[in-house]
């Protein structure tokens, strides 16, 4: 095994967690967000931009879990008929679906890096009422199916 594997795992798996715990914190944010929008709507003073942001905020947190959660086996599947499996049952199940995940995730980076330069060249903007910049929803279509990548291999 190369010496620089080990390295490479402990990197891979310092940056998963890193990701995953400022995912996990951006709840906080959205509550935050949330709270205002529901205050400043009780005081029929109407932030439109709270409910958009929070799309953003929410996006954003289950985009960047992803790869942490998939890392530490946390991640949601049909525990009902994979629990029942034997070890080799399991093995086989892993063989088959992961091959379909690394193909789906290698679609989507492709598609984000597509949809990102696009962004990029054009100045691309949402369309709310705010007509906010669509470059950091874009560049975390490329990043966290990335990061899912690379914790996956």
């Amino acid at each position: 095994m190369p010496k620089s594997l080990p390295t490479y795992v402990r990197w891979v798996d310092r940056v998963l967690d890193y990701t995953g715990i400022f995912a996990m914190y951006l709840i906080f944010a959205l509550v935050v967000v949330l709270i205002l929008d529901a205050v400043t709507t009780g005081l029929q003073i109407y932030l439109h931009r709270c409910a958009e942001f929070a799309q953003f905020i929410l996006a954003a947190n289950y985009s960047m879990g992803g790869a942490k959660t998939m890392k530490d086996g946390d991640h949601v599947r049909m525990d009902l008929l994979y629990d029942r499996l034997s070890p080799k049952g399991k093995t086989i199940t892993d063989l088959v679906t992961i091959p379909c995940l690394l193909f789906y995730l290698a679609i989507m980076f492709i598609c984000g890096m597509s949809s990102l330069g696009y962004a990029l060249e054009t100045g691309e903007r949402r369309f709310f009422m705010w007509n906010p910049s669509s470059f950091p929803i874009k560049a975390l279509m490329v990043t966290c199916p990335g990061l899912f990548i690379i914790g996956i291999t």
